[in-house]
């Protein structure tokens, strides 16, 4: 630690001890830690977790800046005559420290990541950071078709069309067959009366062409 944060620490403590109790009327005044941390041997990296543990459950929390920390450990009642321990990243810290009512303390804290995992059950340690999301997966193979759903309501008849343009003239169709022969007409009286008047025609000319002979001779 250097000597200008060390002396920064003794005087945050100092302030706070000053204040006076008035101040806390209502809550227990906190128990202030400050110190050095060193983490698996060497002094642990600036944004280092640190966390204060009382009973088994997380109180209060803090980070390392330039190799050092500070956290304040209260609640309203105060842990008074409690132990408090102490992580690095999750990693158990091998100091503890009984809570006092606006106490202060030096307490330099020493973690190994390597004692830790080795050794019997402790507190259960801080969850790490979320990494880093996956790549996207390969799409998966389509699945089977589903049933084929009910048939939809027939649709309102379409308005009817246009009429189209006349066709063209056909040729001429072949000829029909002969119709029946209709029934023969009744015989007419003419005919015989004619052929009558012929031959008393010709019996007259017969006649007076005898006469005119017979007369001659005479």
């Amino acid at each position: 630690m250097t000597k200008t944060r060390f002396l920064t620490l003794v005087m945050a403590l100092a302030l706070l001890l000053a204040i006076p109790a008035a101040a806390f009327a209502n809550n227990a005044r906190p128990h202030v830690f400050v110190g050095s941390v060193t983490l698996d041997g060497a002094t642990a990296a600036d944004g280092a977790a640190v966390t204060a543990w009382v009973g088994g459950e997380q109180v209060a929390d803090t980070t390392v800046e330039d190799g050092n920390y500070d956290i304040m450990v209260g609640s309203v009642a105060g842990y008074h005559g409690e132990t408090v321990s102490f992580k690095v990243s999750g990693v158990d810290a091998a100091e503890v420290a009984t809570w006092e009512e606006g106490g202060g303390s030096i307490l330099n804290l020493t973690a190994s990541s390597t004692s830790s995992s080795s050794g019997g059950s402790g507190e259960k340690g801080d969850s790490g950071a979320k990494g880093a999301q996956g790549p996207k997966g390969s799409t998966g193979a389509a699945g089977p078709a589903g049933p084929a759903g009910p048939a939809g309501a027939d649709g309102k008849a379409g308005s009817a069309g246009k009429a189209g343009a006349a066709g063209a003239a056909g040729s001429d169709g072949a000829a029909g067959p002969a119709g029946a022969a209709g029934a023969a007409g009744a015989d007419g009286g003419g005919g015989a009366l004619g052929v009558i008047a012929l031959i008393i025609a010709i019996v007259a000319l017969v006649a007076a062409g005898g006469a005119f002979m017979a007369g001659r001779r005479a």
